[in-house]
């Protein structure tokens, strides 16, 4: 069957804020993850993609704005299944501030019996991209050959959803996953099983070098969570 080529949107002016974007209209990518969508074209310069297929939220139309430049003849389509989960109430709020919520600890440690009020359960999220996967397996297969490879850009609950699927993991140990802005990651799928071929690929490491002193309390610290810390809930700032 065919491989999947999972690329999270670019940092957003939601995930800077430190804000739960979930479906808000008009959230962008900021200046950094412009950089980052302006530099996928040459992250993945030879891969042959079949075609590429999109949220249809306007983060992840930025990021393969540059990608579609680079490349005229990708077809591509867009997919509400792999639209970010609907926060429903919580849409727009800050991660800060629903830290607090009752509701944020079964997000946490029984995501699988979450359910956002307005919104939708993450059982459901993950069914229905998995089931968008499944098809465009399908479909990419019989339309490229089983070697083809395809691209979706997506949202990092969705994509930690897809990876816990393919690892056969079970939903509520999902948030253990974690995918950064304009990562890359890769799932070839067989008849028999998936593989898991790359984890939230950014080529970069500067995330890891430790830093002289601690950020202080504050937008700092929320800057530096959004940088290089762990994704709550929505790919958003904050730690678990």
């Amino acid at each position: 069957m065919a491989t999947l080529i999972l690329v999270r949107h670019g940092r957003s002016t939601a995930n800077t804020a430190g804000l739960l974007a979930g479906w808000t209209p008009g959230v962008a990518l900021d200046e950094r993850g412009a950089e980052q969508a302006a530099a996928l074209p040459d992250r993945l310069t030879g891969v042959p993609l079949a075609a590429a297929v999109t949220s249809p939220l306007q983060r992840c139309g930025e990021t393969l704005a540059p990608l579609l430049a680079a490349r005229p003849g990708l077809e591509l389509h867009t997919d509400e299944r792999i639209g970010e989960c609907h926060y429903g109430e919580w849409s727009g709020r800050k991660l800060s501030e629903l830290s607090d919520e009752p509701l944020m600890k079964i997000v946490q440690q029984h995501p699988s019996a979450a359910a956002f009020p307005g919104g939708e359960s993450m059982r459901a999220m993950q069914a229905r991209a998995v089931d968008s996967v499944r098809e465009w397996n399908a479909r990419i297969e019989e339309e490229h050959g089983a070697d083809a490879l395809f691209l979706m850009c997506s949202h990092g609950d969705i994509i930690k959803s897809l990876v816990a699927d393919a690892l056969g993991m079970h939903l509520d140990l999902f948030q253990r996953i974690h995918v950064d802005p304009c990562s890359v990651t890769v799932i070839r799928y067989t008849p028999s099983r998936p593989f898991v071929l790359r984890l939230g690929d950014t080529g970069d490491f500067a995330g890891f070098v430790p830093r002289d002193e601690p950020p202080a309390a504050g937008p700092a610290a929320d800057k530096a969570a959004e940088d290089g810390g762990i994704a709550v809930v929505g790919g958003g700032a904050g730690a678990v």
